[in-house]
């Protein structure tokens, strides 16, 4: 890790360092949104700044918006891994769902020495980062995501955004407007308030832990879905089940069935969740939507240890 001084003696030796390094936040949170995935997000950055630092001083000196320059590469990358990652999840087992973003005080406390998440690998926590909103995002086209992460969210002109797409401004407008049409379908349906979800997750771990199933369907939407994601790597029912009571027996099935484990509150991607504990590890991360009236209409269930990683306790 790289000390207080010897940073010092970096930037006396490159006065842009600061500058550089300054934009990293500002990619992983862009690259997060785009990639639904922290763990790539990262790599992404990394990339980008790999890609910087292969230029020589005077290339990096003629590049005008040195942010804007590392902003174009890093949503370039962030496209094309889009694209390829289409390709594969046709492949894969069962539901695919986007990677759960634990929150750092939470999860960075159990991890060796306990040192604290440096700020600039803090995810900012908002509304774009929700579960049911990186659900809809995966329902986008890379081209629409892209147009609409850039614009709508990070505030980029059209005309920066078709530089980076490949196409034109006009296009880029159209793209992000379908993406917002999807968008605001999901804003009609979820119902993202933290105190209210909280209290509603809490009733649900309660009545699951007490195996009371008429508790459990009051708290779930008739029309409730709940889908689970364990990529051939961990047992998860492949199909969406529908319905209150189905998913409510179903989750009094399992719970009869598994292994003694501890249920906890935490925050998944920055709204109120659950994760299961058994042996020490992390097997389950739940999120939650609700729907208008604070009954759940969505349960996502990520149990693939790979989608898991940054939720070890130890």
């Amino acid at each position: 890790m790289t000390t207080p001084s010897e940073q010092a003696a970096d930037e006396q030796r490159d006065p842009g360092l600061s500058a550089i390094m300054s934009e990293r936040r500002q990619l992983l949170n862009l690259a997060y949104r785009l990639l639904g995935s922290l763990p790539d997000a990262q790599d992404v950055v990394q990339e980008t700044y790999t890609r910087w630092y292969a230029m020589s001083r005077a290339e990096q000196e003629a590049i005008e918006s040195p942010g804007a320059w590392l902003t174009k590469v890093a949503s370039r990358i962030c496209l094309n891994l889009l694209r390829s990652a289409r390709v594969r999840r046709e492949t894969y087992v069962g539901e695919w769902i986007p990677k759960p973003l634990p929150d750092p005080a939470e999860w960075i406390a159990g991890a060796a020495g306990g040192a604290g998440v440096d700020p600039a690998d803090r995810i900012t926590l908002d509304e774009s980062v929700t579960m049911a909103f990186l659900v809809v995002f995966e329902s986008m086209t890379p081209a629409e995501r892209v147009a609409f992460v850039l614009h709508d969210v990070f505030r980029y002109p059209f005309a920066e955004v078709a530089e980076i797409v490949g196409r034109s401004p006009a296009a880029c407008r159209q793209l992000a407007s379908s993406a917002r049409r999807r968008i605001a379908g999901a804003r009609a349906e979820a119902s993202p308030n933290a105190a209210r979800q909280a209290s509603v997750v809490r009733r649900f771990k309660a009545a699951w832990e007490a195996q009371d199933i008429e508790a459990l369907v009051g708290l779930l939407d008739p029309d409730a879905t709940a889908i689970a994601d364990g990529g051939g790597r961990a047992i998860a029912h492949l199909l969406p089940i529908e319905g209150a009571e189905q998913i409510a027996r179903f989750y009094l099935t399992i719970a009869g069935l598994a292994p003694p484990r501890t249920i906890l509150e935490c925050s998944v991607n920055g709204l109120p969740g659950l994760v299961v504990e058994s042996g020490g590890r992390i097997e389950t991360v739940f999120a939650f939507e609700l729907a208008d009236d604070d009954r759940i209409k969505h349960v996502w269930a990520v149990r693939n240890p790979d989608k898991l990683r940054p939720w070890r306790l130890s």
